[in-house]
């Protein structure tokens, strides 16, 4: 079979699913939506427990990422991600999740080379990054003022 470019392009086309991008979209949106309910919820228990809202939301991210954690480490994180796709990014939870699915994908290759060593796979571009984006916006703040 010998196609041009043009008609390889128009094939493949034909041929792919239709993404359901409203539906994603909204189920995007609930998810992340939840999950930011959840986190003000936890922040509103750890101040009824007695926490200054500082320390309350410090608790609350700490927990966010015991949470992420723990669902990521039951299989449960990525049923939610398949529904919720984008929604499940949230930076807290997402980034828990980034941290502990290739050390758990990684674990049977030993617990330095494997687990520790590409823990940070996918999220250690987003640390390095981060710290960079932080270090320039303080010196744009730091000439600014």
């Amino acid at each position: 079979m010998d196609m041009s470019p043009q008609e390889y392009q128009q094939y493949v086309q034909d041929k792919s699913p239709k993404s359901p991008i409203v539906k994603d979209t909204v189920l995007a949106f609930l998810i992340g939506g939840l999950i930011c309910v959840l986190g003000q919820a936890i922040q509103d228990s750890w101040g009824a427990a007695g926490l200054d809202k500082e320390a309350a939301g410090t608790a609350t991210s700490c927990t966010l990422v015991f949470l992420s954690a723990l669902l990521t480490g039951l299989n449960l994180y990525n049923k939610i991600a398949r529904y919720g796709g984008a929604g499940t990014l949230v930076p807290i939870t997402g980034f828990a999740n980034a941290v502990v699915s290739p050390a758990i994908d990684f674990k049977s290759e030993g617990f330095v080379t494997g687990m520790a060593a590409k823990m940070f796979i996918v999220a250690g571009p987003v640390i390095v990054f981060g710290t960079l984006a932080s270090v320039i916006y303080g010196v744009i703040l730091m000439l600014l003022s």
